[in-house]
């Protein structure tokens, strides 16, 4: 039975990826963007992860989603019919397709080893977060900081030139 719910989860996941890359509107990539965050967050789930499961919805797919669609609004919308295509889309599909390659041969050679579900206590889930992952969190934290701040100066200098 989870391996059904992963496989779904899964695909919910790629598709949710797969949209944000696709799409053409930025709205509609952030929203994607909440399918695929959900979807891992039910990976967690599966991996009796729940506190990271909980973390993924409330900080990813809650926070995060939030400061992007405010960035989005905050950004000046006359400049989109003028924005072309990357040339480069060639390339980065192939190089995609490499790492899928390479991914999935990685994953067919090693194989799925059965293990019993090990959940970590509380203690030792914030110990790793407060020592080992706190200063990837704040980089994280001061990227979005910076982007908001980007966005909002962008949206400020259109309503000067009007």
């Amino acid at each position: 039975m989870s391996w059904f719910l992963f496989i779904i989860l899964a695909v919910f996941t790629l598709g949710g990826g797969l949209g944000v890359v696709i799409t053409r509107n930025v709205v509609h990539a952030a929203l994607f963007l909440l399918v695929s965050l959900v979807a891992v967050a039910g990976v967690y789930l599966i991996l009796f992860a729940e506190f990271l499961a909980l973390v993924q919805v409330l900080i990813y797919g809650g926070a995060i989603i939030i400061v992007l669609l405010f960035a989005i609004m905050l950004t000046r919308t006359a400049e989109y019919p003028y924005i072309s295509d990357n040339r480069q889309w060639p390339l980065a599909a192939i190089a995609a397709a490499g790492v899928g390659v390479v991914l999935g041969a990685a994953f067919w050679i090693n194989g799925v080893s059965q293990s019993t579900p090990n959940s970590p206590t509380f203690s030792e889930l914030s110990n790793s977060l407060f020592t080992r992952w706190a200063i990837p969190f704040e980089v994280a934290s001061l990227v979005l900081l910076v982007a908001l701040i980007g966005a909002i100066i962008i949206a400020r200098a259109g309503e000067d030139s009007r």
